[in-house]
């Protein structure tokens, strides 16, 4: 069984610093809607609607 590490702190209402073993990342949600910018280049925009209408898509820094 792998031993993780994650959490999750909250700065702001709708900003958050998320803690993990190799990365930090900060969250700013405003309504139904994120975006999450990662130490590893990852970004990440979500949007949480009502039902099966959940929505995300990540993208990577080029290399």
């Amino acid at each position: 069984m792998a031993i993780t590490f994650r959490k999750r702190i909250r700065i702001f209402p709708g900003v958050h610093l998320n803690l993990g073993r190799k990365s930090v990342s900060v969250t700013i949600k405003v309504g139904p809607f994120a975006r999450t910018w990662s130490t590893t280049g990852r970004r990440t925009t979500s949007a949480d609607l009502p039902g099966p209408l959940g929505w995300r898509t990540t993208r990577r820094r080029p290399r």
